[in-house]
């Protein structure tokens, strides 16, 4: 769907169509001196021409149905078209279910355009029926797993017509294919906040689930990520959960030294402080040794925010650090 038109032998230009003629078509205005001229085809100028003639005159009409399906051809992002042609639509009392077999294939040909998804969201709206859209942002999703326009539309379907009941299978086979897929995980935090609740068993549930998924691959920050979102809605707080506490010290143990198990450690160091409660293991003296290793080795592109860290935590008094100093 582009400014390619001129290709087709069999098109014939709308001033040259007998039922066009009573029409007299309004050509681009960019003023006296246009700064950047745009070189577009015959076809193209000619459908815009006419597309900004049915616009001055307010035609709600067949034809001009057709014109705006020839102009969103030619640029499917355009929003005044778009919106024209609901306008249309609306006049006519036109069928909206065929409409929504046009726009799936607009979608198809253009899955990261925000006005054609736009323009699917109104007509769901209007016919108030969800019931291919999952279906669809699904199909969109395999293309693309990081399509943020399915997605936005998928949230919304989901939460306006309350359609969670498969959601979280749908994101665990996401996330089997692609455990770093931060979308998915995104959506999974979604699906949790919006329907299922955080209920303690809700909570410990997604732990055990998040842990999992840290176990396959350490580096995945989308994971060490959604666990704190997860531990937001822990009573005990990041530092007080055992199975995550326990789990963080055996990598650690292991020698597991990725930038976000030592960044998550250095956030317990911090809540702990902030709380009161310090230990051995959770206190300021550790968490500058991290700050220092993930500056000087692990994480040297944000050294600077390292050392910033660095030195916030040696400000700490020091009868709030513990008492081990932890090799790294």
């Amino acid at each position: 769907m582009s400014d390619s038109g001129d290709s087709d032998v069999s098109w014939i230009l709308y001033k040259e169509r007998p039922d066009w003629s009573d029409l007299k078509p309004v050509p681009e205005d960019d003023g006296p001196s246009p700064v950047v001229v745009i070189a577009h085809s015959e076809k193209f100028e000619d459908v815009y021409d006419f597309f900004r003639a049915i616009l001055q005159k307010n035609e709600k009409s067949e034809r001009a149905l057709q014109l705006t399906r020839d102009a969103v051809e030619l640029n499917p992002a355009n929003y005044t078209v778009w919106q024209y042609r609901r306008d249309v639509l609306k006049a006519l009392g036109t069928d909206l279910r065929s409409e929504l077999d046009y726009v799936e294939t607009v979608i198809k040909h253009s899955p990261k355009n925000y006005q054609v998804w736009h323009h699917r969201k109104v007509l769901v709206e209007w016919l108030q029926d969800p019931s291919m859209e999952i279906e669809l942002t699904g199909d969109a999703l395999l293309q693309d797993p990081k399509n943020y326009h399915a997605w936005q539309h998928r949230q919304w379907a989901i939460k306006t017509f309350g359609l969670y009941a498969k959601e979280l299978d749908f994101v665990d086979a996401l996330l089997v294919e692609d455990v770093r897929n931060n979308s998915a995980w995104n959506q999974r935090y979604f699906v949790m906040n919006n329907h299922h609740g955080w209920s303690d068993m809700n909570v410990q549930k997604e732990i055990c689930y998040t842990l999992e998924k840290i176990k396959f691959i350490k580096n995945n920050e989308s994971a060490w990520n959604y666990l704190r979102g997860v531990l937001l809605h822990d009573k005990r707080g990041m530092s007080g959960n055992a199975v995550v506490f326990n789990f963080c010290e055996e990598l650690y143990k292991n020698k597991c030294r990725s930038p976000y198990l030592l960044a998550f450690i250095i956030d317990v160091c911090d809540e702990a402080i902030k709380k009161g409660e310090t230990n051995s293991f959770h206190n300021a003296d550790r968490a500058i040794e991290l700050c220092q290793a993930l500056a000087g080795k692990y994480d040297k592109i944000r050294c600077k925010y390292w050392n910033y860290m660095c030195e916030k935590f040696k400000k700490i008094p020091k009868e709030q650090n513990g008492q081990d100093n932890m090799e790294v």
